[in-house]
């Protein structure tokens, strides 16, 4: 259930590559009352799923790292679009190239407490 300064309402796109951590992503932000787009497992998909929704989602959450693929472009447009994002990677700072090194993230294995907090900013 959803509680004061929790999620609530928000329509937030989950782009990530594994099957199990995003399931746990999406419940994660289910319940804190996010309704989930995803999970998107490949950048193609997600740049496609970004143009067709046309901004209609208030925030994303996205693997860095999608089957060997960057997920910068997603990123890129999300940002041109003033759509706020979280990157997730279990690599470090130090796997961002030096334009998004500075984005919001949260390393992984993520806790239900730093991705709420990475997405209320």
């Amino acid at each position: 259930m959803a509680h004061a300064g929790s999620l609530a309402g928000r329509r937030i796109l989950v782009v990530e590559d594994d099957f199990l951590v995003g399931q746990v992503i999406l419940d994660l932000l289910e319940d804190e009352g996010a309704d989930v787009l995803g999970p998107i497992g490949t950048v193609d998909e997600a740049v496609a799923f970004v143009v067709a929704q046309d901004g209609n989602f208030d925030q994303a959450v996205l693997d860095l790292n999608l089957h060997g693929v960057k997920s910068y472009p997603v990123a890129d447009m999300l940002a041109r679009n003033n759509v706020p994002f979280v990157f997730m990677t279990g690599y470090g700072k130090d796997a961002f190239d030096a334009a998004h090194r500075d984005c919001p993230h949260c390393i992984k294995p993520i806790t239900r407490v730093e991705l709420v907090a990475a997405l209320l900013g």
